[in-house]
Order: structure tokens, then C-alpha cells, then sequence
């Protein structure tokens, strides 16, 4: 399918440049129309299908996504969004004073408010690595990353491809260095699965959770949470219901504990099957790999235009369809609405630690007009109003 075709795949409004995809993504038609069919089919009859069809649903989402990312289907399990994953874990981690999550300063922002409050109430630290940008080279990430490792730290908390600064991190090499020193790993892959090849097995991470209503297109609050099935004895549900003393237990107490919870709508889990299905029948991974050279064919043009330095080398390694750049601004709330009432241009500003970043996002919709438009934008903004600082 051409790139024409795949944009009137998308609901989006015509009228606005959509260069934020990286928030909350946007389903494609054909797997909305099966949401709707979902929810139709649950309103129809309710009880048959929360009672009886719904787990029969569930089971055929995990085996296709597990298929996808390489895992078992049981040792996953269904959540709205990564913050209630980290949730559960943090929760569950039984932290004790003295114990050490170690993190960077890139992380996401709900993440780093969950794990601060959980370490708060245990007497733990939570350990924000300062990550120097820009970046060298993996080498440099890891060797920056591990000066925070200590004898207390019981946990490795790390994105696989961070939300503001928008650079895929290499965790690989955090995996395998921390599984060679005896350490947990939990990967947050908000923006990963659909966005670049995950294989959860051959990763070696110990604790996964990844977001499908992003770059895999589906419904929103749609994501997982993968444990090792050696593990998942340790994390309980955030919600205790029909599943805990089942009367009816199932193969793995991991799946009653977190899937059997009561009413609640699972349409959108159950569209990951057709989201996988349309990114297969339309060689996904090219489409991917043609918005990933978008990506990064406009960094340096957008570093210059806004006077901003590059925080990672513009390669493979580091850049896949998310492009980040710090910028110059007092008011980064009024000069993100400036640029979506003034210009129809949807792009998120974003305030991180001590800088604001303006990012850009790539998907099949996207083209080089867009990257045009916005470029034009900024020469205009920071021509007419005091929003950009040079």
C-alpha cells in the first residue's frame, strides 16, 4: 500500500499537521471498525461475553502479540497503559530502607513520580543517573549509566526508547550486563513495540511492559506487562478480585491475579490481533524504516533552525521515528498552543528537568510537507514573537 493509501487508513483530522503520534498514537480504520464490532458484540449481550467469550478473546490476543514480540502468551498480561505496570511492580517490590532503583534523568515523568512515591514509603532511593547529553556513542550511555550502580541497587528501571528526548537506548547491553551481575531489569517500551523489532526473549530483560495503543495502532489503553514466568509469583494485582482464590483457577495464577478483575471493557485489548494483521499485510517494517529515514533527513535542518544542539548522534543507534530537540523558551504550554492555533500544527512542548524539548514524530501518514510546515512555522514564531528564544 503507498504512502497516500496508508494516510486515508488514519482517522485524523485532515486539517491539522499531525506530528505528534509519539503521546498517544492513532488507530487505523480497519481496527477501529473491530473495536466497534467488540463493543457492539459486549453491549449485545453482556453477560455472555464478560463471563464466557471474554477470556477465550483475551487468550487470542496473548498468543498473537506473543508471537510478535517473542514470548510466551501466559506470561503476559493485559493493562491500560505502562504507568499502571510500574505500578504493580513498585508496588510489589517489597522495597526495604536502604534499597536502590537505579533510573537515568530521561525517564518519563509518571514513571519517575510512581517509583519516588513507593521509594518514600519504604525508605528506599530511587536513583536518577544524570545522563550528560549530548551522547558519544552506546559506550558512552552505558559507562555514563553504571556510575550509578551500587551494592544497594535492587532494580534496573530504564526506557527503551525515552518520551521527551525521543532516543532509543541501549538496552541490550543494559540487560546483559545487569543479568551478568545478578540485578532485575524492568524495561519501560512505551514507544517501542511497533516502532522498532522486539524480541523479549533473546533481550533478556526481566520485566517488560510496552504500549500497543501507540506505534502498533490499536485502541488507547491497550498494553502489556511481561514478566518471567520465574518472577511473576512476586506481583500481585493492583486490584484484588475474582481472580485471587479463584474458584475456578486457571493454569497460571499470574493471569487469574491480573485478568480476571471485575466489569470492565477489554474491546481494546482485543484488536491487537487486527492491529498485527494490518501492520503484516502492509510490510510494516518498511513503512517504519522509510519514516525512520524521514526522521532523521530533517534532524539537522531542525537543530539549526532552532539554534538547538544535536543530544545524540542522528544515526541508527540512537534515532528511530521520534526527534527531539532542546529549544529556547519561557512559556512552553503558550507556545504549543500558538503552533496548533495559529498553524494547525499538533507538537508537543515539553518541559524535562532543567530544559524544554520541541519533538517531532514520524508515521506513515507523515511526509515531507509536514517537516516543511513546521520548519516554516518556527522561522515565522520566532520572527513575530518572543516565544523562541535564539
Amino acid at each position: 500500500m503507498q504512502q497516500n493509501n496508508l494516510k486515508e487508513q488514519f482517522l485524523l483530522r485532515n486539517d491539522i499537521t499531525f506530528l505528534n503520534f509519539g503521546s498517544f498514537g492513532a488507530c487505523v480504520k480497519p481496527v477501529f471498525e473491530k473495536y466497534q464490532q467488540f463493543q457492539l458484540e459486549l453491549e449485545q449481550e453482556p453477560v455472555e461475553f464478560i463471563a464466557n467469550k471474554s477470556l477465550e478473546y483475551l487468550k487470542l490476543s496473548r498468543q498473537t502479540l506473543g508471537n510478535y514480540i517473542h514470548c510466551h502468551q501466559d506470561d503476559l498480561v493485559f493493562i491500560p497503559n505502562p504507568s499502571y505496570a510500574v505500578n504493580i511492580i513498585a508496588k510489589s517490590l517489597k522495597l526495604q530502607v536502604g534499597d536502590e532503583i537505579l533510573t537515568t534523568n530521561l525517564e518519563y515523568g509518571a514513571c519517575d513520580k510512581t517509583w519516588k512515591y513507593y521509594c518514600q514509603q519504604s525508605g528506599a532511593k530511587y536513583v536518577q543517573q544524570p545522563i550528560i547529553l549530548p551522547l558519544q556513542s552506546k559506550e558512552d550511555f552505558v559507562t555514563q549509566f553504571f556510575k550509578g550502580l551500587t551494592n544497594k541497587t535492587k532494580l534496573i528501571f530504564i526506557s527503551h526508547i525515552t518520551s521527551t528526548t525521543g532516543l532509543l537506548l541501549p538496552v541490550e547491553e543494559i540487560c546483559k550486563i545487569a543479568k551478568e551481575k545478578g540485578i532485575l531489569t524492568f524495561i519501560d517500551g512505551a514507544h517501542a513495540p511497533g516502532q522498532v523489532p522486539l524480541n523479549v526473549s533473546t533481550l533478556q530483560a526481566d520485566i517488560y511492559t510496552g504500549a500497543c495503543h501507540k506505534w502498533m495502532m490499536t485502541p488507547k489503553g491497550s498494553s502489556f506487562l511481561y514478566v518471567k514466568k520465574e518472577l511473576q509469583h512476586l506481583f500481585d494485582p493492583l486490584v484484588v478480585s475474582w481472580g485471587y482464590d479463584s474458584a475456578t483457577p486457571s493454569h497460571s495464577q499470574f493471569l487469574d491475579y491480573h485478568q480476571t478483575q471485575g466489569t470492565r471493557d477489554v474491546s481494546a485489548f482485543l484488536c491487537i490481533p487486527a492491529a498485527i494483521q494490518f501492520m503484516q499485510q502492509n510490510n510494516w517494517w518498511l513503512v517504519s524504516d522509510k519514516c525512520q529515514q524521514l526522521t532523521q533527513a530533517n534532524a539537522n535542518e531542525f537543530c539549526s533552525i532552532l539554534n538547538a544542539e544535536k543530544i545524540a548522534p542522528i544515526n541508527n543507534d540512537f534515532i528511530v521515528q521520534l526527534y527531539s530537540a532542546p529549544i529556547k523558551t519561557k512559556e512552553p504550554l503558550k507556545l504549543k498552543q500558538y503552533l496548533y492555533e495559529n498553524y494547525k500544527i499538533q507538537i508537543p512542548v515539553m518541559p524535562h528537568n532543567d530544559k524544554v524539548y520541541l519533538r517531532y514524530s514520524i508515521q506513515a501518514f507523515n511526509s515531507q510537507s509536514d517537516l516543511d510546515k513546521l520548519f516554516c512555522a518556527i522561522k515565522d514564531i520566532k520572527a513575530k514573537t518572543n516565544l523562541l528564544e535564539n
